[in-house]
């Protein structure tokens, strides 16, 4: 017999009244949702960077960050850029529900809120996104880096690996964004490559496609010279493969913490590293460790 549950869907709700909160609360456990509460953006996005939701509510209207940047700046972390976005308002004027859709959001709930109407809205976001994922994992699995963007160079979705490839490289989602802004200015043709290592972006892209006149398709891959630094490091100086990783991105000014984010380890794993990177380049100090490393990367 199966005894396994399907794991409750998790949502986060942004609002700065309490009384909202209460209701929304009670309805979303009912419905057999696990529920996530923001009083203001700042704290949505701080929660966003620990937990990842399946669907956010966003009230629009609230003091020091409105829910129209919370929203521009929730999508700007690549973990939670796909997740559905439903704003909440009393506002229902067409400039307001605009301004919603272009920063992101996927729906509208004018206040006071019909529970019920809520409920069935978000188990149809959520059936999207879920379908959507499939999607991507499946290409994902399939070795295919993919990005869609619109005219503007904005992400619209990307497969898993993608999010992968931009934290290994150090790429911040903003920087690419306005690198393929650019680019898209020039009308790129199909299969044309584009390799952003003089702009400081450890990536080259493929345009693939324009399939439905809404999005740029393409495909991401890193950069040929960086994936080749670790191995110069490694047969430079006689380092473990995760060595040449860590004295990379020291080489590229990274603090442990940063490169134990991107290589998935601890800051203490780090320094151990580090220790042994030390001596084998016999050098006493990090600046010195990356100074050294950048000279041979650059020669390579």
């Amino acid at each position: 017999m199966n005894t396994s549950r399907q794991k409750k869907p998790v949502v986060l709700i942004v609002d700065d009244a309490i009384e909202s909160i209460h209701m929304l609360n009670d309805v979303l456990e009912e419905s057999g949702f696990t529920v996530l509460v923001a009083l203001e953006g700042n704290q949505a996005l701080m929660i966003a960077r620990n937990i990842r939701p399946d669907i956010i509510l966003l009230d629009a209207i609230m003091p020091h960050m409105d829910g129209f940047e919370t929203c521009r700046k929730l999508k700007q972390n690549p973990t939670v850029a796909d997740v559905p976005v439903i704003f909440m308002t009393g506002l229902t004027d067409t400039g307001h529900i605009v301004a919603g859709l272009q920063a992101g959001g996927v729906d509208y709930m004018p206040k006071p809120i019909n529970p019920e109407e809520l409920i069935a809205r978000m188990r149809v976001h959520l059936d999207n996104a879920h379908q959507a994922k499939r999607i991507r994992d499946a290409l994902d699995t399939a070795g295919q880096y993919l990005l869609a963007t619109d005219d503007s160079g904005a992400m619209q979705w990307a497969t898993p690996q993608v999010y992968n490839l931009l934290q290994q490289t150090g790429t911040e989602l903003t920087v690419l964004e306005a690198a393929l802004r650019q680019w898209l200015t020039h009308l790129p043709a199909f299969g044309q490559q584009l390799d952003l290592r003089h702009q400081g972006i450890a990536l080259k892209l493929e345009y693939l496609a324009f399939p439905d006149e809404r999005e740029h398709l393409f495909r991401a891959s890193e950069s040929l010279a960086v994936a080749g630094a670790t191995d110069t490091l490694k047969h430079q100086f006689a380092v473990t493969v995760r060595e040449a990783d860590v004295l990379l991105w020291i080489a590229h000014g990274k603090t442990n913490r940063e490169i134990g984010q991107i290589l998935e380890m601890s800051p203490r794993t780090v320094n151990k590293h580090l220790e042994q990177i030390f001596r084998k380049l016999g050098v006493e100090n990090r600046t010195s460790a990356a100074a050294v490393a950048l000279r041979y990367i650059k020669a390579g």
